[in-house]
């Protein structure tokens, strides 16, 4: 008896040993990747594919490194510092992908009417003195990221709606979306364009006044992802990778964005546990997130046509460098055009 008890021990050591190989053979099967990401719904597919495992499943071994600006991401990018970037559009990210030292390889969040994603805000001050729609913001002083950033443009355009000049707005770029709404809770700008879930709960306590949405007033594709030669040189890494996002996407779009009525998502037993993963990720309650849900293409495609007019203009302003397009920047292989 003994004996057999030693024998069926010596199985299960042999079998457990066994089983520990094959998972360190599995985890070194698994590719790994370095994405660079902002906290905002606006990037949900990407946390709905982290968090339930899509990257995983796709072999790869996906790390998150969290930014509080969009153009440090394409840095960091050309750097290599992370592999992936996924965040805004900006005169910065344009540059180096005109240098050739990054790619546009799928888009990401849009600004479209009826999905909150950017939006106008004043200070209390200034709303009392007349700041009560987007237009009214010419004269005003209104803080941005940078210059040549997704908030910079969005401003462009809406200057050109209304006929006023870029310049009669005095712009403050503050670096970051933290410095941008502490600006604006103490009054120290008329306004700032920010993320509805960086406004938040700003608006909910009282300390800003909410104007407009751009997606209302000037739609457009506002985020995308993007890598640096290398990345794009291993091509399993980048159909790995876009397959998973595509998958969250799919399903971010089907049960989410389906439910959304007058910029609300509802809140029930299908939306909420990917409601969750996204306030996980965001460090948001659910019932903010639901407020929060932009507008995201299921396929991953990008508006190439509109990304074309946003460099065009960004190099008409004198923020971006001259001597390239849209198809210089994009990987063709991999973007899906709308």
């Amino acid at each position: 008896m003994i004996r057999y008890a030693r024998l069926a021990m010596t199985a299960l050591l042999g079998l457990a040993t066994l089983l520990t190989t094959l998972g360190a053979a599995h985890a070194d099967e698994m590719e790994k990747a370095r994405i660079g990401v902002l906290r905002l719904s606006s990037s949900a597919p990407v946390f709905i594919a982290q968090d339930k495992g899509y990257f995983r499943e796709a072999g790869l071994e996906v790390e998150l490194k969290f930014f509080d600006a969009a153009q440090p991401v394409a840095v960091a990018t050309t750097t290599g510092d992370v592999d992936v970037g996924i965040t805004a559009f900006t005169a910065g990210l344009y540059n180096l992908a005109g240098k050739g030292t990054l790619k546009i390889i799928a888009g990401m969040s849009r600004d479209r009417p009826g999905y909150p994603l950017i939006g106008y805000f004043a200070s209390n001050k200034a709303y009392e003195a007349g700041l009560k729609t987007p237009k009214d913001l010419a004269g005003k002083r209104i803080a941005i990221t940078q210059v040549g950033s997704s908030f910079h443009y969005s401003l462009g355009l809406l200057a050109d709606k209304y006929g006023f000049k870029l310049s009669d707005m005095k712009l403050v770029p503050l670096q970051s979306m933290s410095n941008m709404a502490a600006a604006l809770k103490g009054e120290t700008v008329d306004a700032a364009l920010l993320p509805v879930s960086a406004a938040r709960k700003l608006m909910d306590d009282g300390e800003v006044k909410h104007l407009g949405w751009v997606g209302d007033e000037t739609p457009w594709q506002v985020s995308g992802v993007f890598a640096g030669p290398k990345t794009l040189a291993d091509k399993e890494l980048v159909t790995r990778l876009l397959s998973a996002l595509q998958r969250a996407e799919r399903e971010y779009h089907d049960v989410v964005l389906a439910t959304v009525k007058d910029g609300q998502a509802a809140i029930d037993d299908k939306t909420k546990p990917l409601l969750v993963i996204i306030g996980k990720y965001t460090n948001l309650p659910v019932e903010q997130v639901a407020g929060n849900c932009a507008y995201i293409d299921p396929q991953g495609r990008l508006d190439v046509k509109n990304v074309d007019d946003q460099i065009k203009w960004l190099q008409a302003q004198g923020f971006a460098d001259k001597g390239y397009d849209v198809e210089a920047i994009i990987a063709k292989e991999y973007v899906k055009p709308d």
